[in-house]
């Protein structure tokens, strides 16, 4: 417990967030942390020193995708983890039967609508693919912010909980293609649109940012 309440007052600090389980302690002087490799690993990167003068040792396990970091905090392999808002821990606590719970509250990177083969918003072709998250958190904030610049329209009262089955008006047709989010950037050149988690936008220097998502507030806390 003592490990734990440290993690919090450190990552509070840096406006950080985590989701933690009951890791057996081996070596309590030894934190170890679950995160994305951009930025959530280089955030934490900035307390490693400090937490060394308090006389822990801060182990960064740097993860590519959003399932890993929570089946292995799960399995007790980790300390904590940082990588998630809590509506994803949510469905990944309900789809999964884990029982992880969010200790601070996340910063968010960009959230966003990117170029592929198609250039802006404006006149899109009919049928136009555009990809976006294929996890339930990360799909409806995807539909949501389509529906936000008219592309789309969503069923009133979806919410976090939207998916394709939603879409109740599609006037150009348009083609989503539900992919893993760490994928997306990789298939730029197949789609005419994409949403991108900001964090693998910026791991793979993806910078054709089109539109901006707004912090939902159901997001906020």
């Amino acid at each position: 417990m003592k490990k734990v309440v440290f993690i919090i007052f450190m990552f509070l600090f840096i406006f950080s967030s985590l989701a933690c389980s009951n890791k057996a302690d081996i070596d309590d002087s030894v934190i170890t942390i679950g995160a994305s490799v951009v930025p959530h690993a280089a955030i934490l990167e900035v307390v490693r020193d400090e937490l060394l003068r308090q006389g822990y040792t801060l182990k960064i396990v740097e993860f590519t995708d959003y399932v890993l970091p929570n089946t292995s905090l799960q399995a007790k392999e980790l300390d904590a983890n940082f990588f998630q808002h809590v509506p994803y821990l949510t469905f990944f606590n309900q789809s999964n039967n884990t029982d992880l719970v969010s200790v601070a509250a996340i910063h968010f990177e960009p959230f966003g609508i990117y170029k592929g083969t198609e250039q802006d918003l404006i006149d899109l072709p009919r049928k136009t693919k555009i990809a976006i998250p294929n996890d339930q958190s990360n799909r409806a904030r995807a539909l949501l912010l389509l529906e936000a610049q008219g592309l789309l329209t969503i069923r009133s009262g979806a919410g976090l909980s939207a998916s394709v089955n939603d879409i109740t008006s599609n006037p150009l047709e348009l083609e989503i293609i539900e992919l893993e989010a760490a994928g997306i950037p990789a298939r730029l050149a197949d789609v005419g649109l994409a949403v991108i988690n900001g964090n693998y936008a910026i791991s793979a220097n993806v910078t054709s940012l089109l539109i901006v998502s707004e912090l939902p507030t159901s997001l906020a806390a």
